[in-house]
């Protein structure tokens, strides 16, 4: 069976089209902005342009806007293509990257939002020490669990916390989907904003 993976929560944007769990090729690019106009076609450069059984695209959380070109993209590909399509956490993609040879511990921690960082404690392959979190950085150091940090603020969050602890510095990368086991896998393609929206209704404060 082959699959399509697409990750663009982040400031990188990148596509990869497996058969089983052998990479047949994919494209990776840091970006920044730029990911509606780079997506599809980086997608159409792939073989019989990206063509797949099943579509896996990320669900944050990270850019709101990224997020969304991403589910965007999966959902209409999906549809013309009669595949099924399956979303899966973006922190989960970066923790994946870490358990070669075998799955360790380890806490993601990524660049959020006003000023804060999304947090996820990670126990090995399949399991999760809990929901992310978004964090101002003296909070995430409490909240860390482990001693190997991954993610684009695991230098200064190892900074932080001081000690043995190791930073691992990555972005999520479609190219490693087949890292992903299939629990973090879910049909339910609802956005993961790590954080409550920045809109109040009228009245609130």
């Amino acid at each position: 069976m082959k699959t399509l993976a697409i990750e663009c929560a982040t400031e990188a944007c990148s596509a990869a089209l497996f058969n089983g769990s052998s990479l047949l090729d994919g494209r990776y690019e840091v970006l920044g902005r730029g990911h509606a106009e780079r997506l599809v076609p980086m997608i159409a450069e792939l073989p019989d342009k990206g063509r797949a059984d099943r579509i896996l695209v990320s669900l944050g959380p990270g850019s709101f806007t990224g997020v969304r070109i991403g589910l965007a993209t999966a959902r209409a590909l999906g549809l013309a293509w009669g595949a099924e399509v399956l979303g899966y956490p973006t922190l989960s993609l970066v923790a994946a990257r870490t358990w070669q040879p075998t799955p360790r511990p380890v806490t993601v921690c990524m660049n959020g939002g006003h000023g804060e960082w999304f947090v996820q404690n990670f126990a090995n392959g399949t399991q999760v020490d809990g929901e992310v979190r978004s964090l101002a950085p003296e909070e995430a150091a409490r909240f860390a669990q482990h001693k190997v940090i991954a993610g684009n603020r695991a230098n200064e969050l190892a900074e932080l916390i001081g000690g043995d602890t190791m930073a691992l510095n990555m972005l999520p990368d479609a190219r490693k989907a087949y890292m992903l086991h299939e629990t973090r896998l879910t049909t339910g393609l609802t956005p993961i904003y790590g954080r409550a929206p920045d809109a109040k209704k009228p009245g609130e404060s």
